[in-house]
């Protein structure tokens, strides 16, 4: 049997794949350079939110199993992700 937390955040994943490749058969349906660039950069909206709701899940799931000492390391490294992709 699946982990429900697993499976959660496999089908974050999935449902985030499956957004990419949708946006990259309208760029080739559109044919047109600006048009493609407003749907890629809907994308990168997208991207961060996927990673933020999918790490969320899963620090929830081992919150019973983290010390408060690897839960601030763990939280950390999140902003640092998001400060290195979201910075320009």
């Amino acid at each position: 049997m699946l982990n429900k937390i697993v499976l959660a955040m496999a089908s974050l994943r999935l449902t985030s794949g499956t957004l990419e490749i949708c946006a990259a058969l309208i760029m080739l349906r559109l044919n047109q350079i600006d048009k493609a660039l407003i749907v890629n950069s809907s994308l990168a909206l997208v991207g961060p939110l996927i990673l933020i709701a999918t790490t969320t899940i899963g620090l929830v799931g081992l919150s019973d199993k983290l010390s408060y000492g690897k839960f601030v390391w763990v939280t950390i490294g999140i902003v640092c992700l998001m400060i290195g992709i979201l910075k320009k």
